[in-house]
């Protein structure tokens, strides 16, 4: 299976994207239906977290450092693991739970303070969706995640990955900011699907559908 416990470098410097600003200490309280859980999110880069939070007034991106020294951290490779597991943590598995496919997931994450994996930014929710919904195998879905290059996450899930997190810069956009990053994004999105389009349509025919995966929850 390609998820796997791991020591990336120690000290990283990452970007994380607030609507409003961060008032008081750093901690894991994002939605609860997010990639990987609650928790605190940050990017490899600035694009992801800025393509969030463009269309807020307020919209404020932090540079941040994180220091990974003693945190039980998960590493998840591009791949059906990933895409599973994004899968559990929006609450897409919960018609299976209690099966060992489900418990796998909810294992994976247990006892872990950090998550390291690929983003699942604007074209990739698109693709994410169409799975989930039945309209493309994972043969297609993999394929998608190769083609279109997608950035890296981490995200803090406790209080102990949390405290770790040191914020290095601050810096509210302006409105020429926003609107330039909000026509970009809309542009990279438009070209994303259209790729995604044609890679699951080469695709179609190849690999199971995400109710053929759950169908074999009490199997694995």
């Amino acid at each position: 299976m390609g998820v796997e416990n791991s020591k990336p470098q120690q000290s990283l410097v990452l970007y994380h994207g607030s609507k409003s600003g961060i008032i008081g200490a750093i901690k894991p309280n994002s939605r609860e239906h997010c990639d990987f859980g609650r928790g605190f999110y940050m990017g490899d880069t600035e694009r992801q977290p800025l393509t969030l939070i463009c269309a807020y007034p307020k919209a404020t991106l932090y540079t941040v450092r994180f220091d990974l020294e003693g945190l039980a951290m998960l590493e998840v490779p591009p791949g059906i693991d990933w895409a599973m597991l994004v899968a559990f943590s929006r609450g897409k598995l919960e018609k299976i739970r209690n099966t060992p496919l489900y418990k796998k997931y909810e294992g994976l994450l247990a006892g872990k303070d950090a998550v390291r994996g690929n983003i699942a930014n604007d074209r990739m929710f698109y693709v994410l969706d169409r799975f989930f919904a039945g309209d493309i195998t994972d043969t297609a879905l993999i394929e998608c995640l190769s083609t279109l290059q997608l950035g890296k996450q981490y995200a803090a899930l406790t209080e102990k990955a949390c405290s770790h997190i040191t914020i290095v810069t601050e810096q509210v956009l302006s409105e020429a900011d926003r609107q330039r990053i909000e026509v970009e994004s809309t542009a990279n999105r438009e070209r994303g699907i259209q790729s995604a389009n044609e890679i699951c349509k080469q695709y179609r025919r190849d690999g199971q559908f995400f109710d053929e995966l759950l169908a074999q929850g009490d199997s694995i």
